[in-house]
């Protein structure tokens, strides 16, 4: 039986009538909760004088058991940071930035504060992706690996040793390969990619191209995710018009209108 917090149960009430989704709910029940952690902790490191540093992985790992999916989240973009071997301050400030924009800053602070000690360990990342498919549907798992991608060009550009951890994210999200190909391609400007982004190939014909385009314009406007948090939606807008720009750039190339 999950042992409810006064704050994530306020939370999740709050979630729920700001977005009048369960996924709002959800996230509600998440920073509800992380507030009563952040009392818990509070009076634990007063008692015990431990810094967050002196916290092994299973510290963290056992967070995750209690919903904590921004410490989920952090998990995951220190170990894309961590990919190519060498941590930058353009990646670190998109992370940072991305929370401050998702959570009060009291809760930012605590878990920005907490990053430079989940950098310096390593995770094991199938654990950390099966307790957030448990709970984020399929179109948000996306939106997730589009925000890694987003740390990962954050120094302008994506290598393939983050591509490839991405990948197994991407795979341990049960996410298909042409899925994850149309998320990547978002990420690179040439024709190549433009198939892949509407999940077609230079093969295809022209009447073929526009009823890909189609689907994908249906299955990702904007309006869909209209639910979800602010910075949510401005990632379904932003794939949306990478969308668009890939139609246009293979119309250009075809010639075609």
């Amino acid at each position: 039986m999950f042992n409810i917090g006064f704050g994530g149960l306020i939370g999740s009430i709050l979630g729920f009538l700001a977005t009048r989704s369960i996924f709002g709910s959800i996230i509600g029940y998440f920073i509800g909760s992380a507030f009563d952690r952040v009392k818990t902790s509070g009076t634990s490191s007063r008692n015990s004088g431990r810094s967050y540093r002196q916290y092994d992985t299973n510290y963290y790992t056992s967070r995750l058991s209690q919903n904590d999916f921004a410490t989920a989240l952090l998990i995951l973009s220190g170990a894309v940071m961590k990919a190519d071997g060498k941590i930058l301050k353009s990646e670190l400030e998109y992370v940072k930035q991305f929370f401050k924009q998702q959570f009060s800053d009291q809760l930012a602070s605590k878990y920005i504060s907490e990053f430079k000690a989940i950098l310096e360990k390593d995770f094991n990342l199938s654990e950390v992706c099966q307790t957030i498919s448990s709970v984020m549907p399929l179109q948000q798992r996306l939106l997730l690996i589009q925000y890694l991608f987003g740390i990962a060009q954050a120094d302008g550009h994506v290598s393939s040793k983050e591509v490839e951890l991405i990948n197994r994210i991407a795979n341990f999200f049960n996410i298909s390969s042409v899925e994850f190909n149309q998320v990547k391609s978002m990420f690179y400007k040439d024709a190549a990619n433009a198939y892949k982004v509407l999940g077609i190939t230079k093969e295809n014909t022209n009447d073929e191209v526009k009823k890909a385009y189609r689907k994908m314009a249906v299955k990702h406007h904007p309006d869909k995710f209209s639910q979800l948090g602010e910075e949510q939606q401005l990632a379904a807008k932003e794939k949306f018009q990478k969308i668009q720009e890939a139609y246009e750039t293979i119309k250009k190339e075809r010639g075609f209108k």
